[in-house]
């Protein structure tokens, strides 16, 4: 790769925190190369990677990737910043105190508060310097018009959006909910991508580090979710049940799932030789595992497995699920095990179990051609 390679960097806020943002044309060496950076990701409203300050500033990433890319202040490029991009006129607008405060009051989990501040941040930025509170509700529909036909967003993250954006609206302002009507865009029917017994076991043979393996093992053999994992205290180990504690998954429940003897071996064999102190999953210099650590631990296990299909962490637990069910067990204790609100999300497995399916005769086999 030649020093040629350039990348546009500035900062922004980005769910809650100020970040560096990276933009460039598109090069699978390039990507490559900032995905080593620890928690880079992408954001797919801005366009861009974007990496913690901590890794700045353009004289630290040019030193770190000296030979192979050189980083410039975005206002220093030839091009300049797009006066097209209205989501990105200002980075620094912050959104308003009494928003995070009646989120706090409410008791939302950290990642909502996060993730409705970004939402509601875009929304201010695409508007401003216009107030919040003199925005009228067709001003409100343009916007969504905006993130899904320009932005080409998923659906998932209109809703997003749209909750963010009520939540203000209705929560801070009091406005009356019938005061301005937002069209829920549906949601894609899709089923979840699922590895077979097979795959997983390939793909974990190829985790040689203990404590990647046993992290990946334990939402494999329970179900987790990356945010579940991580976490987990040690005193949530129960083993003399077989039994593991998720204190305030999702939707803020707790619930118990399977302790398999196998990886309550694992476990052990783990634990002597880390020793975590609070968390059962702790970082290099203590504190929490990041989710991101976890997320790029599969993706290297992925790729040595020679895994083609999409997948991810989640894939694991959908995993799990499933081969549940082609075991024969009960899709009421699979609901339970899940810790899913309703039957119906758990149904979603039945369409991709293998158990049955292979004995359906189509008949197209019962014509003699």
């Amino acid at each position: 790769m030649s020093k040629e390679k350039v990348i546009q960097i500035d900062s922004a806020v980005i769910d809650g925190h100020e970040r560096i943002r990276l933009f460039f044309s598109y090069d699978r060496e390039v990507i490559e190369l900032i995905r080593s950076l620890p928690g880079a990701r992408w954001q797919p409203v801005m366009k861009c990677w974007h990496v913690a300050m901590a890794l700045g500033p353009a004289e630290k990433l040019n030193y770190r990737f000296r030979e192979k890319l050189v980083f410039i202040p975005r206002e220093l490029s030839s091009g300049g910043r797009s006066d097209k991009d209205k989501e990105t006129v200002s980075p620094y607008v912050k959104v308003p105190e009494e928003f995070i405060k009646t989120m706090k009051l409410k008791d939302y989990s950290l990642r909502t508060l996060k993730s409705y501040s970004s939402m509601l941040q875009l929304f201010m930025n695409y508007y401003q310097p216009r107030p919040l509170d003199e925005l009228t509700d067709e001003d409100i529909r343009e916007y969504l018009l905006y993130v899904v036909d320009k932005k080409k967003v998923s659906q998932s993250y209109q809703n997003q959006a749209i909750n963010a954006i009520k939540f203000y609206y209705e929560q801070v302002l009091g406005r009356p909910t019938q005061t301005y009507y937002l069209q829920r865009p549906k949601r894609e029917s899709t089923l979840p991508s699922v590895l077979s017994e097979a795959e997983v076991l390939r793909l974990l043979k190829q985790v040689k580090n203990l404590k990647h393996k046993t992290a990946l093992s334990l939402i494999y053999s329970s179900g987790l979710r990356v945010g579940e994992l991580i976490n987990m205290k040690i005193s949530d180990i129960d083993s003399s049940r077989s039994q593991i504690r998720i204190c305030q998954g999702k939707g803020k429940k707790d619930r118990v799932s399977l302790l398999s003897p196998n990886i309550l071996k694992l476990l052990r064999d783990y634990y002597k030789e880390y020793r975590p102190k609070v968390w059962l999953f702790e970082g290099q210099f203590g504190g929490q595992y990041s989710a991101g650590s976890v997320q790029a631990v599969f993706r290297a296990a992925k790729s040595a497995a020679g895994i083609t299909k999409k997948a991810t962490v989640h894939t694991l637990r959908h995993s799990f699920a499933t081969h549940l069910l082609e075991r024969g067990t009960d899709l009421r204790y699979i609901q339970a095990l899940l810790g899913h609100q309703s039957v119906r999300t758990t149904e979603i497995y039945t369409h991709v179990t293998e158990k049955g399916f292979k004995k359906i005769v189509s008949p197209f086999d019962n014509l003699e051609l």
